[in-house]
């Protein structure tokens, strides 16, 4: 077969299961000859329409509701990147040549996305298995045993939505309490000192990869100096939560009484080693003196902050760059590394979500974040701040938490 061109669009369309593409707006993009034949109306009758316009609430069994369990389906694809497979549902179709005639089916959906490279949502694969003559042959000929199988088929399926809905619901709250706790661990946004500075935190989408993300800014001992970290605990919920306190407090104590950030992330990884659920975690900080307008930084495992000078040049301060906090079970001296700024440059520290995209090199994600900041770098910290995040996080929301800090220098 090497050097053979296939013709994907040809197979997609000889495809023996039903599926049909739909856009993020839920309009379909294409069916194969599969989906055609299932529901019983032509190619073009379909495409460009509105999924539910197409189908919607079957007026024979409107507790079924699901136009509403398709769509909750479809939008938690949209919302996550995440395929997502429905139980058995039940749906009459209306007959396309006798308005008011309804045809009793069973479907078995299983919606799955399509990403482009920036790691977005670009289609939607709504791939249905029809079990409509399975669910009628468990009637055997219409008894009442088999009356009583199909009831128990559709039962068991209802059962199961029900429950995943559940437990939706106990995650969505378990994420609701994380995200409380977080809050009132974080610093609030204020000035520091008599600097500018901006503090944004946005949760992931659903209940995955929440909670883990902090910073903290906090005025040093001798001359104008403040401190300024970020971090990342692996999980989500409440114990990420609880976990990104502890660590988020015990630098901030280190930092007023270390002689540069290398020292405080020593303390910090000394600490980190008996703390559980703080494995891999990552983090960078940096010491800022304004009197000697210079930058004293250090990392551990994390993303590199960015120095957008007034000139427009960007900086990556990334040479001093060590691995997370508990990677070495016996701990050595951490990296430190220096720079200067001048006067109306701005320091710039975030967390992985702001930049990492599936399938995505991350150097694409970092070259995104320079461009934005070089674009509109006359900003003040908090629109700066606004801005960046709308450029660069999924009109959707992220799968990951994103922390920013912004300092104007």
């Amino acid at each position: 077969m090497a050097g053979t061109t296939i013709d994907f669009e040809a197979v997609y369309r000889a495809l023996p299961g039903m599926v049909a593409l739909l856009t993020p707006d839920l309009v379909f993009a294409d069916v194969n000859e599969a989906y055609v034949r299932g529901i019983g109306r032509s190619r073009e009758s379909l495409l460009g329409r509105y999924v539910f316009d197409v189908f919607p609430e079957s007026v024979n069994t409107p507790a079924s509701h699901h136009s509403h369990q398709l769509r909750a389906s479809l939008l938690r694809v949209l919302a996550t990147g995440e395929r997502d497979s429905m139980a058995l549902q039940r749906y009459d179709v209306e007959s396309p040549e006798h308005s008011g005639d309804w045809h009793e089916h069973y479907w078995s959906p299983v919606n799955s996305p399509v990403l482009g490279p920036d790691g977005r949502v670009r289609l939607i694969v709504h791939r249905v298995e029809e079990v409509t003559e399975f669910v009628r042959a468990r009637g055997l000929g219409g008894d009442a045993a088999g009356r009583v199988l199909e009831a128990e088929l559709y039962t068991r399926a209802r059962e199961l939505q029900e429950l995943n809905n559940r437990l939706r619901e106990a995650h969505a709250r378990e994420r609701e309490v994380a995200l409380v706790l977080q809050k009132a661990m974080l610093p609030a946004r204020r000035q520091v000192g008599h600097r500018r500075a901006a503090v944004r935190y946005r949760p992931a989408v659903g209940a995955l990869n929440v909670c883990g993300d902090w910073y903290d800014l906090v005025d040093l001992v001798g001359g104008h100096r403040i401190g300024v970290s970020v971090g990342d605990v692996v999980g989500h919920g409440l114990e990420a939560a609880g976990v990104m306190g502890q660590l988020r407090s015990a630098l901030s104590a280190a930092s007023r009484v270390a002689e540069g950030p290398a020292q405080a992330l020593n303390v910090l990884g000394r600490y980190a080693n008996v703390v559980d659920g703080a494995e891999s975690a990552t983090v960078v900080t940096t010491f800022i003196d304004f009197d000697r307008q210079g930058i004293t930084y250090s990392s551990a495992g994390h993303p590199p902050p960015v120095l957008l000078h007034d000139d427009g040049r960007v900086e990556f301060l990334d040479r001093a760059t060590d691995p997370p906090l508990d990677a070495r079970p016996d701990p050595r001296p951490r990296p430190e590394a220096s720079t200067v700024f001048s006067p109306g440059a701005t320091l710039v520290l975030y967390t992985d979500g702001l930049i990492e995209r599936r399938r995505e090199d991350i150097d694409a994600g970092l070259h995104r974040l320079a461009e934005s900041l070089r674009r509109h770098r006359t900003l003040d910290p908090e629109p700066l701040a606004d801005t960046v995040l709308r450029e660069l996080l999924p009109p959707g929301g992220a799968t990951d938490d994103t922390a920013l800090v912004v300092v104007r220098l």
